[in-house]
């Protein structure tokens, strides 16, 4: 059996914007339900390198961890105040800063995506776009690798480079030990089957969501897991649909993403932008706890 957290960025952004849950709040709720752990978002009001600046700050964010039991799966970096392409200096700097927030924070994965909407730039071939991937990802690999963090990569509708032959592509060629792939269901669906905002036409597949992750045998670090209704929401990504009221047949994608090697501890749901979040964390759990039990 694999452990379940839930992403807490879920309960910062979309219609909690304004009303943000406190992580502590969230914490107690999610112990009380049987979860297991959290992606923990790096995302102001949550936590943020910024607000826990200090030894004394960091003890009390662990110490409130334990009081309800939970670990923390994964940790997702703020690096969306820059544009990787326009300001690469600058989102590497901060990637440098959340390295160190999660090595001293002691979580053990730290997640990126490419940082840049999924727009070709004026005089920029995507070959040329690819490339420059390939050498940032590495050397950020290479930098995570000096804090003994693995990093992870979430492709989605919303950032450049996500069709399905070039994401595998590109995590190929970085070829580091520590580099993976954050395997999202509901961006794997619209990347397979939908093909949303792709640069390169004709890139979906017939085997759709299984057959992608086939593609991506012994490459995925962490999965997070979440329906899809096939469309795009506000912030033009995927919609994270509860389960259920989407297209994914998780009987299909849990085999699937066991038979292409998937070994971490780990499932993670992400409830990102869903409006009523709070309402369906409990059955989100049963519905991971089902095929938990059935196929692990």
């Amino acid at each position: 059996m694999k452990k379940v957290s839930i992403g807490t960025w879920a309960f910062t952004f979309g219609a909690y914007a304004d009303n943000p849950v406190s992580l502590e709040e969230l914490c107690k709720t999610l112990s009380e339900i049987g979860y297991d752990g959290v992606s923990m978002g790096g995302f102001m009001p949550h936590a943020h390198p910024d607000l826990y600046d200090t030894e004394e700050k960091r003890a009390e964010l662990q110490d409130m961890l334990k009081k309800y039991n939970l670990g923390v799966a994964d940790f997702a970096a703020d690096l969306w105040s820059v544009d990787s392409l326009k300001q690469t200096d600058e989102w590497l700097a901060l990637f440098d800063k959340n390295c160190t927030f999660c090595k001293q924070m002691g979580w053990p994965i730290i997640r990126i995506d490419s940082g840049a909407p999924p727009i070709l730039p004026e005089g920029k071939t995507y070959a040329e776009i690819k490339e420059f991937f390939i050498k940032t990802f590495k050397d950020m690999a290479q930098r995570a690798a000096k804090d003994g963090l693995e990093i992870v990569w979430e492709f989605e509708p919303g950032f450049i480079i996500n069709e399905p032959k070039n994401i595998v592509d590109v995590v190929k060629a970085v070829n580091e030990p520590n580099f993976k792939l954050l395997f999202d269901t509901c961006h794997g669906h619209m990347a397979a089957v939908v093909g949303s905002r792709h640069i390169d036409e004709g890139m979906t597949l017939k085997g759709g969501l299984a057959e992608f992750i086939g593609m991506c045998k012994d490459l995925i670090g962490i999965v997070h897991v979440i329906d899809s209704d096939g469309t795009l929401n506000d912030a033009e990504t995927s919609t994270h649909a509860p389960f259920g009221v989407g297209e994914i047949d998780f009987d299909e994608a849990i085999p699937a993403f066991l038979e292409a090697g998937y070994k971490a501890d780990w499932w993670a749901i992400d409830l990102c932008e869903w409006p009523e979040a709070l309402k369906v964390m409990k059955e989100s759990k049963e519905f991971v706890d089902g095929f938990n039990k059935k196929y692990c």
